[in-house]
């Protein structure tokens, strides 16, 4: 077989309402996502005879050193897309190899990304549907952002993520992505968190161009960026320079932390901050 390569895109949240909490313990959300063309890259390869195997490179590979491969959302994402085509993955003979570049504990979906890439993969070379009920279905057990990560594309999601809704195409516009460097816990962001029972994000109105989804978008909000903050507070002086930057329509920070995004109404204009990021030491995308 040639090799086969997917881009585990980021997950950027462009706002996050905590609206209930489970009696297991999971909480209700309530989401407007994003998947913009950067992420971790996965190639899946034959590899003769023998068990799936994983291999880790990419400048953020440091990040899972010493973490065993059992634990890889990816590969047990392709774990879970085998058993799903009747392969058994210890005779599988194949080689995923996960070049890592986005940052871990970062609130835009790493590992759910890979895991849902994985999925991807295998199900293209097996030929299933990946966004397939029954597959969908074991993806939510592997994290609540794996199935939005198998969409992959601008979608609204509820529950604990298993309710989906593809949003229409949206208009262009500029989205930078900065990292302060600091890794932000899930649980104990939630664990910070005040209050449980926030309202939903509104109905979405028509969007027909980037100013229409600012505005959409500051009706609602992140209910994780306080309880980040309090922990990092240099989420907060980011946002705040985020905030600063010529022609930005809005600053909020993305998931549980600690990346934070900037919205533009040109594409062109992300572009062009970048020198600024790098001067200050910023990770971005």
């Amino acid at each position: 077989m040639s090799a086969l390569t997917e881009t585990a895109r980021a997950k950027v949240n462009l706002a996050l309402h905590v609206v209930g909490r489970r009696a297991d313990g999971y909480h209700l959300l309530d989401t407007l996502a994003v998947f913009p063309p950067v992420g971790d890259v996965l190639t899946l390869e034959a590899a003769g005879e023998g068990p799936l195997n994983l291999s880790v490179t990419g400048p953020m590979a440091g990040a899972l050193a010493g973490l065993p491969p059992e634990s890889n959302l990816a590969l047990r994402g392709a774990r879970l897309a085998l058993a799903a085509a009747g392969i058994d993955p210890e005779q599988a003979g194949l080689a995923l190899t996960l070049e890592k570049h986005l940052p871990a504990e970062a609130g835009i979906g790493g590992g759910s990304a890979d895991a849902a890439a994985a999925i991807r993969l295998v199900c293209r070379r097996f030929g299933l549907d990946p966004l397939g009920p029954a597959i969908l279905e074991a993806a939510l057990r592997l994290g609540a952002d794996v199935p939005m990560c198998l969409h992959s594309r601008p979608l609204r999601a509820r529950g604990i993520g298993e309710t989906i809704t593809p949003l229409g195409a949206l208009p262009a516009f500029g989205l930078l992505l900065a990292n302060p460097g600091i890794a932000t816990p899930t649980p104990e962001i939630f664990r910070r968190l005040e209050t449980r029972t926030n309202p939903p994000i509104a109905d979405l109105p028509a969007i027909d161009h980037a100013g229409a989804v600012v505005d959409a978008l500051a009706a609602a909000r992140n209910d994780l960026q306080a309880p980040a903050i309090a922990f990092a507070p240099a989420i907060g002086a980011l946002l705040a320079d985020l905030a600063n930057l010529p022609d930005v329509l809005l600053a909020r920070m993305s998931g549980s932390g600690s990346t934070c995004l900037a919205l533009f109404a040109a594409p062109a204009r992300r572009s062009a901050l970048r020198p600024y990021c790098a001067r200050q030491g910023l990770r971005h995308g």
